[in-house]
């Protein structure tokens, strides 16, 4: 479906940002980096791909949202609550564990700590617009729950199925908004946002990625609920130029094809919830403590 999405220049009458947001589930800002941070960041995101493959871990992320999803049984998946982990995509290792695609292309993310445990990233988190857009969302106490750099490289980048952020990062009542900085222009052509407006105002999410109850399964994690089908048609293309922010309510539907381009597309995400009211959910697979913005 190709509709023209709203586009905010920075913080040029927020008001209209909100009732696009309440509206719609999710808005643009453009401008919200300069080029210097973007800079930063991507540096930062260059040298998490030399640190990875001198790691020498060979975990697999797969955004599929199923429950043969490799992270459903993978400790160092769990237990990347407050560090810095390296996932790789599905297709970047042979059945040896070698590398079949260039490393420099190889990673998916890089999560989920990075506010909290790399200087660049913990900067950016708390800059005063990040504070400025919580407090226009009325949020009293935003607490930030994860942190992840996202590669989405040319011709490996993978597709993100149809989702909402608050199958894994529920909260009670719902306060989840998500943080999506471009840091390259995303387009059609490389693997751009499209989402389902309006599709947030369903408050029940039927969904979710849990922590498992029974112990004595090799899956640390299952999905619970029905897995929703959505109409192609209703989705909406939204690029972004670099340097835009995409704030994203938990409950919108959202989702990203493969990246079948030369381009990449790498972005810079993270989420906060309203700790003062919202209860976040025991049974999410992140659990740690989070840090407030204010």
């Amino acid at each position: 479906m190709y509709l023209q999405v709203l586009h905010f220049r920075e913080f040029l009458n927020f008001f209209h940002i909100q009732l696009y947001l309440r509206e719609n589930g999710y808005a643009v800002i453009e401008n919200f980096l300069t080029e210097s941070q973007i800079n930063d960041l991507k540096l930062a995101g260059k040298g998490f791909i030399d640190e990875a493959v001198e790691s020498c871990q060979r975990s697999i992320f797969s955004s599929g949202h199923s429950q043969n999803s490799p992270q459903a049984s993978d400790r160092y998946f769990l237990d990347s609550c407050d560090k810095i982990s390296f996932f790789y995509e599905t297709n970047a290792f042979n059945d040896n564990g070698d590398f079949q695609v260039d490393p420099e292309i190889s990673l998916n993310k890089v999560g989920h700590a990075l506010h909290r445990l790399n200087p660049v990233f913990t900067e950016i988190t708390n800059h005063q617009k990040v504070k400025d857009v919580c407090r226009q969302l009325n949020l009293k106490k935003p607490s930030i729950i994860q942190s992840m750099y996202i590669y989405k490289n040319p011709k490996t980048g993978g597709e993100v199925k149809p989702h909402q952020d608050a199958s894994y990062l529920h909260t009670e009542p719902p306060s989840l908004y998500g943080f999506w900085i471009a840091l390259d222009d995303a387009t059609e052509e490389n693997g751009c946002l499209w989402f389902i407006p309006g599709s947030h105002k369903e408050e029940e999410v039927l969904y979710r990625f849990v922590r498992n109850s029974d112990k004595t399964s090799e899956n640390l994690c299952v999905y619970r609920g029905l897995n929703p089908l959505y109409e192609e048609t209703d989705f909406v293309i939204t690029p972004a130029k670099s340097g835009t922010c995409i704030i994203i309510h938990g409950n919108v539907v959202h989702r990203s094809f493969h990246n079948h381009s030369n381009k990449p597309r790498h972005a810079y995400t993270f989420h906060v919830y309203d700790s003062a009211i919202s209860k976040y959910s025991e049974e999410n697979w992140l659990q740690t403590n989070f840090i407030s913005l204010y």
